[in-house]
């Protein structure tokens, strides 16, 4: 591999930017496409697929071959609030590869105790976020149902573009928390991102069916990104 890709690769790696490094098997030429950029055709469509889904190929685009190498960073989930719907969704997460962050000041319901083996941090979400900022590539559920706790990082999710940003509570609970949300300088095209009420329509009513109905619209949002926009998802 050139030097000079390699190096490249790396940096988008190291700051959880996704690439796809692509080699011409004809020539063994490499470049590097990162999320985001244009590619036209056959190989744009295939590059495209290989940033939704992770899965490295080869392909025939434009009469020649290709072997599409992804890198996506790991997505993650970031919970504000430690509260029982958490509780059960921390672990059916993990099942699912989203490692788990959750996020909650109030040290009666942070503790090791009802979080184990789960990063904790019984901390306000403006302090634990400015050392570990979100990205296109985490998911952020809030679920505390106190604006003090929720409301700065839903704006951080959004500034962020996290793929998934979901809130719990009623549509007339939504509709005080939208008009917070743009008196914090958000918009409205931001606002309508968010989830609310949190999860899949499944019917749901205990903290755990919540929590399954929260998981499942979270993998559906990160394997639909980019399709939104094209009407291919319904």
């Amino acid at each position: 591999m050139d030097p000079y890709v390699l190096k490249t690769l790396n940096e988008e790696r190291r700051a959880r930017r996704a690439a796809v490094l692509v080699t011409d098997l004809g020539d063994g030429r490499d470049r590097i496409v990162r999320e985001g950029d244009h590619v036209a055709g056959d190989l744009g469509a295939a590059i495209a697929s290989a940033f939704r889904t992770g899965n490295s190929r080869s392909v025939e685009a434009e009469g020649r071959s290709f072997f599409l190498n992804a890198h996506l960073p790991r997505p993650r989930l970031v919970v504000i609030g430690a509260v029982h719907i958490s509780q059960a969704l921390a672990p059916m997460a993990r099942i699912a590869g989203y490692p788990v962050e959750i996020i909650d000041p109030r040290t009666a319901f942070a503790t090791p105790e009802r979080f184990p083996d789960v990063a904790l941090h019984a901390e306000w979400p403006e302090d634990v976020l400015k050392r570990a900022p979100l990205d296109s590539y985490t998911a952020l559920a809030a679920v505390t149902h106190d604006p003090k706790i929720d409301d700065f990082a839903l704006k951080a999710a959004l500034d962020a573009r996290c793929f998934y940003v979901g809130a719990l509570g009623s549509r007339k609970t939504h509709a005080k928390r939208v008009e917070r949300l743009l008196a914090l300088g958000a918009g409205a095209d931001q606002i309508a991102r968010i989830h609310a009420p949190i999860g899949l329509d499944i019917g749901a009513a205990s903290p755990a069916e919540i929590a399954v109905a929260v998981l499942a619209q979270t993998i559906h949002a990160f394997r639909s990104r980019g399709l939104e926009a094209k009407g291919a998802v319904a």
